[in-house]
């Protein structure tokens, strides 16, 4: 028999003969058996060594006569062994093909009857999304309680045939990838694919179906800007193909077509917001928590962490039942009845894609809690759907108030909480006007950075200048301080007067 315990050099011994194949055998040509061997009488040093193909007839026999008269021995009985030992490495082949398509498998998790039945019954809480972000916080994510959640719904949106994208904003160090590293360990190993770098064709190699309904993690916008075109095309249109020239194995040059079925949901983290434009459009901007207030929540846990202090297998259950939650939603058609009645405020920019956002955020609220629906079916196609409640839309605009809050604002992200901040320092300094010098110095910003979020500030008109009646230099002052407050009241005026429209249409009916 063959032996094969040495990978780098099997050996096939026979009463006659000493044969062992270096360097083992190849699994990419099934077309060939090309090996190296070195076959001598037991026993003796007398040893042939070559390399020869073993399904190439001729070459066999031309070696068959080379053994027969180097070792000295019948030509019947080199000629059998070698028949023998092609058809052990033949056998041995097609083991290892089998065993590496097993490792390379998609690994899917069989709930067991107490898991599934322990997912079903959190899936059926009325106060479902209340309690996921619990868990959410059990799980180890610090704060970010808004974040946290609205990124998990948008990573469970992954199952639609519609879903979400969202781009993780702030400083460097803020814990962008942190936050996302964290939801996504609460999204099954099956249904995800965490990429770091990618080369400018990665995409299109995958296998026509490998990334359907998959969360595509990327790390850091900058290391995969050379698929962000395709990428886009990935997230709006579902599907991107190449045409590239092949040659097949008859050298016949001929033309093919690489196709990448979606839909997918896309993740992915930067501190560039106004370089990646065309990404942002087309996703939920998650700005990152840089308050103080964060800054202590996430050092207390780090310090209660390195003390030993942190309950690390009720962290690992809190993943686990998330996660076996994801398992059991299966895909289902949602259909939102009251969508002619939600209208987004004024004041929200480029609303086409922001309302398609909106609506599809509903929808995953809506698929988020299948558990709870009574399932319908269409009359005349007998689809099965869903319909989603007045309680799916509150709940929906309670979390995507601050992404129209982005949606809405003339400052960047960034510009905005260093806006903010100030807001709050002049009040503690009790102050109305201020000059550059003041900011750096309370804040604790570069030169450069203060400079630029000064120009943004006076560009939108948020702050103006005023002369120093004392001296002969200009200081600033806040344009409006109450504009933030008072553009999130009218947001949510705006939410709140679509729930009243549908409460009054119910009622009528």
């Amino acid at each position: 028999m063959l032996d094969t315990s040495n990978p780098n050099n099997y050996s096939y011994i026979t009463k006659h003969l000493e044969t062992h194949v270096l360097g083992g055998i190849k699994l990419n040509k099934l077309e060939s058996l090309r090996i190296t061997l070195s076959i001598q009488k037991p026993k003796q040093h007398n040893i042939l060594r070559h390399s020869i193909d073993l399904y190439n007839d001729n070459q066999v026999e031309k070696f068959t006569r080379k053994v027969a008269e180097r070792l000295e021995i019948g030509t019947s009985v080199a000629r059998r062994t070698l028949q023998e030992l092609t058809h052990e490495l033949e056998n041995y082949r097609f083991l290892l093909l089998e065993k590496e398509a097993e490792l390379h498998k998609p690994y899917f998790k069989e709930l067991s009857a107490s898991e599934e039945k322990e997912a079903i019954k959190l899936a059926k809480r009325k106060d479902l999304l209340k309690k996921t972000n619990e868990l959410i916080g059990k799980s180890g994510v610090i704060g970010e309680a808004y974040n946290r959640q609205t990124m998990y719904l948008i990573f469970t949106s992954r199952k639609t045939n519609n879903p979400l994208h969202c781009i993780s904003l702030g400083s460097s160090g803020t814990g962008k990838t942190h936050l996302q590293s964290k939801v996504s360990e609460l999204i099954p190993q099956e249904d995800k694919v965490e990429m770091t770098v990618l080369s400018a064709n990665a995409f299109y190699y995958f296998n026509r179906t490998e990334l359907q309904h998959k969360l595509i993690l990327i790390e850091d916008l900058d290391g995969a800007e050379s698929v962000l075109y395709p990428l886009r095309e990935l997230q709006t249109k579902k599907r991107i193909t190449k045409t590239v020239v092949h040659k097949d194995t008859k050298g016949t040059t001929r033309t093919i077509h690489l196709t990448v079925e979606g839909p997918v949901s896309v993740a992915g983290c930067t501190t560039q917001e106004s370089i990646y434009e065309d990404n942002s459009n087309r996703s939920f901007l998650l700005y990152i928590d840089e308050s103080q207030e964060q800054d202590k929540r996430i050092m207390d846990y780090q310090r209660k962490l390195s003390a030993g202090k942190i309950d690390l297998e009720a962290e690992q259950k809190a993943r686990e039942t998330l996660k076996n939650l994801q398992r059991i939603l299966k895909p289902i058609k949602v259909i939102n009845p009251f969508a002619e009645y939600l209208e987004l405020p004024q004041s929200v920019f480029k609303p086409r894609r922001t309302n398609s956002h909106y609506l599809q955020f509903i929808e995953v609220i809506t698929f988020y809690k299948q558990f709870q629906r009574e399932k319908k079916y269409d009359e005349q196609t007998g689809e099965e759907y869903i319909e989603t409640t007045i309680e799916d839309i509150e709940e929906a605009n309670e979390l995507i108030i601050e992404t129209l809050l982005h949606k809405s604002d003339l400052l960047s992200g960034a510009c905005r909480s260093f806006f903010e901040f100030l807001k709050l320092i002049l009040v503690q300094e009790n102050q109305t006007t201020f000059t550059n010098a003041e900011v750096r110095r309370w804040i604790r910003l570069p030169k450069s950075t203060v400079r630029r979020r000064f120009l943004e500030l006076l560009d939108t008109e948020n702050i103006v200048r005023v002369k120093d009646k004392n001296k002969k230099t200009y200081r600033y002052e806040l344009a409006d301080k109450e504009e933030y407050s008072n553009l999130k009241a009218t947001i949510q005026k705006a939410l709140q007067d679509c729930i009243d429209k549908i409460n009054r249409a119910n009622g009528s009916d």
